[in-house]
């Protein structure tokens, strides 16, 4: 009796429920936005000064699409000037617990993680450091 093997199809393919929901939050800016939105509804500006380095072209697009989502709903009150509140959505709030799952994994393994990096760019250095040193007294000895 013949057996034949199964093809399997790459684990993490492109339409991937797991793929899609990662590409949702991914970036940098976008847990970060919902992390100051965890707690209380925040106008524009408070959001801004919240988020350290983000940049009001960068929190409005990452809003964009954090609101074309679903997870965050904007809300725009008609007065002048006009004030514009943002405030997490029940399906925003379920982020949450993973981001902050992975705040707790940074704040106990990060500093392991930059050892680990120095050490790795260390080491690649000091092969191609050693190389072009033999190549500098290559070159004097000529």
């Amino acid at each position: 009796m013949v057996t034949r093997k199964k093809i399997e199809e790459p684990i993490i393919r492109p339409d991937c429920r797991t793929r899609r929901g990662l590409e949702l939050i991914a970036d940098q800016w976008t847990m970060l936005v919902v992390v100051a939105l965890r707690e209380e509804t925040q106008r524009f500006s408070q959001l801004h000064a919240h988020i350290a380095g983000i940049s009001k072209k960068m929190l409005t697009q990452t809003l964009r699409g954090l609101e074309r989502n679903g997870l965050v709903q904007r809300i725009v009150y008609p007065v002048v000037p006009p004030m514009v509140e943002y405030s997490l959505t029940p399906l925003g709030r379920t982020l949450i617990e993973p981001i902050w799952a992975l705040r707790n994994w940074s704040e106990q393994y990060i500093e392991d993680v930059e050892r680990a990096r120095a050490e790795y760019d260390q080491q690649s250095k000091n092969p191609l450091q050693e190389e072009i040193m033999a190549l500098v007294r290559q070159r004097a000895e000529a």
